[in-house]
């Protein structure tokens, strides 16, 4: 296996108890060094140009950087396969995507959010769709498509991260979306509060666009705190909505892949319920039994704080998914891809901008912040 810039020597992979431990330290001290630069670039850069920048900057970021910084470093030293066996990417995304269910209230999507299931059906429908169409034409390979279109049409990184586990992607395949997310979302944080305003359009409207288009709930959350607190209400609807149908949308990429893509290239016969199950991603049902538990446990009186709590864990751990990406992240699968997956999802983000305004005017145009 290649680093991440140079095809550096290696040792033998060791399955070694000591190895994988040291693995597992490797990832939790990068990640550790991720929440520190999460919460501290900030304040480093208060009161400067990069103020804004620096408060937008999610932890993926850091967490990637910091992993291919480790892949780099490991890799000189002829330890990186070695230490592979503790970098357990897929253990520590699925659990932080569980984790992810119990910040999803499905008693606010049934009471408040009419308009906005609306529009998150409609909206990922037509994004999903023009984002398949196109990679298709441009022969993006399936999988990698398939996490694209998801993270474009639902809510980015989250989303991909489903995916991926629905359709068994490649780990490079996994980065490579996930960093168009941050590149595309970056921008979008000051560039759409700003067209509200020049668009003149109400809050409930801004909030239901910018909650409908911005891929990670908390770059809505960032862009909404520019555009206004009403406007944030709206915005988180919207993108739990769409949140919420992460799980619907893994199932039907499993039976899709199933059913059409893999069996289109082999000869095997129509697959069984038993292996459609044995192949199903089943941490989207932790995610969906974390949600009712979580709705629940509010519905019940529980403290706030707990749901607070869990939601912090859930970041550790999808810290330590991104660190462990970069440290096992190899060039080969990007220069496979080359630059159409960028086309791409610009493509459909540009799409999304569109729709998602049509929607946010249709639906809420008339709705009043109460």
């Amino acid at each position: 296996m290649t680093g991440p810039a140079t095809d550096a020597p290696t040792r033998p992979r060791s399955s070694g108890v000591g190895y994988a431990v040291a693995g597992v330290l490797v990832v939790i001290a990068l990640g550790a060094a991720t929440r520190f630069l999460e919460q501290q670039v900030p304040r480093w850069a208060d009161g400067t140009g990069f103020a804004g920048v620096a408060k937008s900057i999610e932890f993926p970021v850091y967490a990637i950087a910091l992993g291919l910084l480790g892949n780099v470093v490991l890799s000189r030293l002829a330890l990186r396969d070695a230490l592979s066996a503790g970098f357990r990417t897929e253990f520590f995304i699925k659990t932080g995507l569980v984790l992810l269910g119990a910040s999803i209230n499905l008693k606010v999507l049934a009471t408040a959010a009419g308009p906005a299931i609306i529009q998150a059906l409609l909206l990922i429908s037509i994004v999903f769709g023009f984002t398949w169409w196109l990679g298709g034409r441009l022969g993006i390979e399936d999988k990698l498509r398939a996490l694209l279109a998801s993270a474009v049409s639902i809510c980015g990184v989250s989303a991909a991260i489903a995916a991926a586990g629905a359709v068994q992607a490649k780990r490079e395949q996994l980065a490579y979306a996930a960093s168009l997310v941050i590149v595309f979302a970056l921008p979008s944080i000051f560039l759409l509060p700003w067209l509200a305003g020049v668009l003149g359009l109400s809050d409930a409207v801004a909030g239901a666009w910018i909650g409908g288009n911005i891929d990670t709930t908390a770059a809505v959350a960032a862009s909404d705190a520019i555009a206004g607190e009403d406007a944030l209400q709206i915005a988180t609807i919207v993108k739990t909505t769409q949140n919420a149908l992460i799980g619907v949308v893994a199932i039907a990429l499993t039976a899709y892949f199933a059913l059409k893509v893999e069996r289109r290239s082999s000869s095997e016969a129509r697959p069984t319920i038993g292996q459609l199950w044995e192949r199903f991603p089943k941490f989207v049902l932790g995610f969906i039994a974390a949600s009712v538990i979580g709705t629940l446990y509010l519905q019940w009186g529980g403290d706030k704080a707990t749901i607070t709590t869990v939601n912090d864990l859930r970041t550790w751990f999808l810290i330590f998914a991104f660190v462990a990406i970069g440290l096992e992240f190899s060039l080969r699968g990007l220069r496979e891809a080359g630059w159409r997956p960028i086309v791409v999802f610009a493509s459909a983000t540009v799409v999304n901008i569109v729709v998602a305004l049509g929607l946010a005017l249709v639906l809420f145009g008339n709705f009043t912040v109460s």
